[in-house]
């Protein structure tokens, strides 16, 4: 994304956010204007036609709150919030792994009693469920822990690439599960059902319930730590995989043979399905998806407002590298500015955007004029 955000400049303005300690609040823009009163707001909620005028309004009012917070308080609300969620995030996943291993052992028994391929199918995804547990842990802490002289970004995009590796085995253990059913329903000959087994019902009930526990549960936290996100997605289709497996496993016992083996297809289906949109969204962060527009907004205008020497925020681009962002911005100064303070001054907001929630690094290009060509753009080959 590509701004051009000249900073009004007034022989009393003063320098926005030029010592490090500075807490003030300066809206050179006059932002503060657009805030709509929360009565209001209040008042087009009630009319049904103004909803939406509301619901935009209010976004606007979180944008403009959020641009004018100072970057020491959007720092340390982050702080706060990371400090409040820390024991909850922690026994959300130590809660799973307990609770997955259990029901692992529950379910396969309820799997190899009843020979049923319904419940075979949630047995095989309540394996996956422990695996996936010790990957995400066993990465989290490799994460925190790498040599940053071998690796000098950092391990953030570990947890992403152990996203999709854990999506692509589970994608191909459920082929496996689709493969047999089709077996089973090509080869079957007569209509004779399958024998009902109760305990194996009841077991996959249990573990049905304790999924719901555990997804309500992770249901709050799931924004706040991307381990807790892919274990409450995890939660939330097993929902769905052990409910639509107790109804089809005993619909094979009690109505008709093929449902059995209709429901493992299913339940794999939706397996594959489900973890291949997890998979596309964790490529997106490991090839460099853009941050959100949101995001952009705030780093444009710290940047346009953190100092009377920038005259010009020429360039601002955000992305991911696996969970957190890389940001790259170019500001424009003038050409007489001397080169101790053009660094320090580019070095101060360097620090300062290092430092917001979720950024990984942080990169600023300082120059004098705005007519050259965007940097990093590769000069396309002369046709030969």
């Amino acid at each position: 994304m590509s701004t051009s955000c000249a900073q009004p400049r007034t022989p009393d303005t003063p320098d926005i956010e030029r010592a490090s300690g500075s807490t003030s609040v300066i809206d050179p823009f006059q932002f503060r204007d657009g805030l709509i009163p929360d009565e209001e707001l209040d008042g087009l909620r009630r009319r049904k036609q103004h909803k939406p005028v509301a619901k935009y309004q209010g976004k606007q009012n979180e944008l403009i709150i959020s641009l004018l917070k100072p970057m020491e308080e959007h720092t340390e609300d982050a702080r706060v919030e990371e400090e409040a969620y820390r024991l909850p995030v922690k026994i959300a996943v130590y809660a799973s792994l307990a609770a997955n291993l259990g029901l692992c052992i529950l379910q396969m028994y309820a799997a190899i009693s009843s020979l049923s391929l319904s419940l075979i199918a949630t047995g095989i995804d309540s394996v996956f469920d422990v695996g996936s547990n010790v990957l995400l842990w066993w990465l989290h802490r490799k994460a925190e822990r790498l040599d940053e002289n071998r690796w000098p970004v950092g391990g953030a995009r570990l947890e992403t690439i152990g996203n999709i590796i854990y999506g692509f085995l589970m994608g191909s253990v459920n082929l496996v599960v689709i493969v047999e059913s089709i077996r089973t329903l090509t080869s079957k000959n007569g209509d004779e059902l399958s024998a009902f087994h109760l305990p194996s019902i009841i077991a996959v009930g249990a573990a049905l319930a304790v999924k719901f526990v555990l997804f309500l549960y992770c249901y709050s936290l799931r924004h706040q730590s991307s381990q807790v996100l892919v274990l409450w997605e995890d939660h939330r289709n097993d929902l769905f995989i052990n409910g639509f497996g107790i109804l089809m496993s005993a619909g094979g016992s009690k109505l008709r043979w093929w449902l059995d083996p209709t429901g493992a297809i299913i339940i794999a289906l939706g397996v594959i399905v489900s973890w291949g949109m997890t998979i596309y969204e964790q490529f997106g962060l490991l090839a460099g998806k853009s941050a959100s527009h949101e995001f952009l907004q705030l780093v444009i205008f710290k940047a346009a407002t953190f100092s009377d020497e920038i005259e010009k925020v020429d360039t601002v681009r955000a992305y991911h590298s696996g969970p957190n962002y890389f940001v790259e911005v170019d500001v424009v100064m003038d050409a007489n500015t001397p080169l101790w303070k053009a660094h320090d001054l580019s070095q101060q907001l360097q620090d300062r955007i290092e430092v917001l929630p979720n950024v990984e690094r942080a990169f600023v290009h300082v120059d004098h004029e705005t007519s050259h060509a965007p940097e990093h753009q590769k000069n396309p080959r002369p046709a030969v």
